[in-house]
Parts: structure tokens; sequence; C-alpha cells
């Protein structure tokens, strides 16, 4: 296997904080959410089969594979998006903390407050940079004015992005920069409280210097939240997760701890992917 993800692993484990800052991942972490004998349809178009995987609390799951093979479809499952396409049908169990997200007591709106959605392209409201991040809890419940502001500020600060817009918090969201934008709407998915982040391909449009504030700030997070990523860069999936899952044509082909995919898959058609021989 290629001697860069087994540098790029490394450099990882050697500069993150250990206590008082980013937790290594322990192996015996508890199931925040769980995937069971999980088929789905689009129609009559089949576009998962079988999936089964378990995903760490406070971790990062990267989902790889080649377009089309199914990541997306799963990461929208996990928080129902899927329920508003025509025809779509699953079977299986998918659960949050053990709970079955598709029992008849579980509310929508508040399962999608719990899992936060953050997509390929940044979407800010044309709003205000404060209007943005407020939006989740005035929609929620009406927050008070001093709570929205203690909000704003917190999730802002969480995203990495309070210093560079505290002095324009009522100018429009539009007029920042692509990376900022995307901090943004991590921002305004942080607002609402969620457990647990879904990531389609945040970075992908993003240039080198955004892109690594971006990773960076996924690595800080994973301490307060579980963290779902779909990713076509490689490297980027070594640089960040904590398990990766491979999937091809639907299908998961393999799963486990990062440093064991990217070093010794068990799966030659992992290895071949991984290494660009295909995809």
């Amino acid at each position: 296997m290629s001697r860069m993800f087994s540098e790029i692993i490394r450099s990882r484990t050697l500069t993150a904080p250990t206590a008082g800052g980013l937790a290594k991942t322990d192996p015996s972490q508890r199931t925040k959410i769980a995937v069971r004998g999980v088929d789905f349809w689009y129609g009559p178009k089949q576009a998962l089969f079988n999936i089964n995987l378990a995903m760490p609390e406070r971790s990062v799951v990267a989902f790889i594979g080649p377009s089309g093979c199914g990541k997306s479809t799963l990461l929208r499952l996990i928080n129902r998006m899927n329920d508003l396409v025509e025809g779509a049908r699953l079977s299986g169990e998918i659960t949050l903390d053990g709970q079955n997200i598709r029992e008849g007591t579980v509310n929508t709106v508040d399962l999608r407050q719990r899992i936060g959605m953050v997509f390929q392209k940044s979407n800010p409201f044309p709003k205000s940079v404060y209007e943005n991040v407020a939006f989740g809890p005035r929609v929620a419940g009406g927050a008070k004015a001093a709570r929205l502001d203690y909000l704003v500020e917190r999730s802002l600060k969480q995203a990495a992005l309070w210093d560079e817009v505290k002095d324009r918090l009522h100018s429009s969201a539009l007029a920042l920069s692509g990376g900022q934008q995307q901090r943004l709407c991590i921002a305004r998915a942080l607002a609402t409280d969620p457990e647990v982040l879904l990531m389609d391909e945040p970075a992908s449009a993003l240039d080198p210097k955004s892109t690594s504030k971006i990773e960076d700030l996924i690595f800080e997070l994973k301490t307060q939240y579980t963290i779902v990523i779909v990713t076509h860069n490689m490297q980027q999936a070594a640089r960040v997760s904590d398990t990766t899952a491979f999937f091809f044509e639907g299908k998961l082909i393999e799963s486990g701890t990062t440093e064991q995919m990217f070093t010794k898959p068990t799966q030659k058609q992992t290895e071949d992917y991984i290494t660009g021989r295909f995809g």
C-alpha cells in the first residue's frame, strides 16, 4: 500500500493534541448510528444492497467510493432526506442511539435537529450572517434575543469563523468567500445543537487553503459530535477520518479503521480503488 497514506496517518497521529484537546479514537466507543440490512430503491432501481455498518460516537466516519456507488444515498437516509423522493423505498433498519429512526414515534423535524446536514455546495440564505445562523433556533423554538446572540457567537466560534465575521454580522452572507460560506453553513447546522453532522463532500468546491480549514474544523468538532463525511479525496479521508467505509455499485465492500483501510485493506477491490487503479 502507498507509503503516502501511511505518512499522512502517522503525521495526523503525531500532531493531534491529547489531554484537553483532541481525543484519540477509542475502539470501545459506543455506536451512535447503526445501519442493519438496509436495501434502498429509487422507484424500480435498487441503489443500496444489504448495508450493515456501525458508526462510533464522537468520531469521523468517511464514505469513499466512485460516483454513483451509494455514498450520498446512505448519508441522506440517516436523516431521512430521501423521504422526500417520490417512489423511494427502504427495507432494513437505521438506528440513532438504538432507536429506529423510521418508527412512527420519531418526528422528522426533531430528527433533523439532532442530525445536521452540510451539502457539497455552500447554500447560505440570502440574509445576513447573523440571520443565517439564528434561523434554525428561531424556527425550533423562538429563542429570545439574548439566547440567539449567544447561539450565533458560539456556533460561529465552533465553525472557526467568528473572528472573520464578528464585525459584519448584519451584512449579507452572500458577500463572504466560498470557504467562509461553507463554514457559515456548518455554523448554521451547529446552532440547533445537533449530535451528528452529515457532510456531503463539504470541501470539493473549495481551494486548498479553505479545504485545509474545513479539515481542521472537522478534526476539532469530533470531540463533541459524530461526523459522517462523503469524500472522493483519498488523502482527505486519510487525514480526517477514524473509520472508513468503501462502497461500490451500491454495496459496502469493506469498512474498518482508517489506518487499516489505507494500509492493509482486506479486499483487493479496496486496495485498487485507494491506490487509483480504478474509480
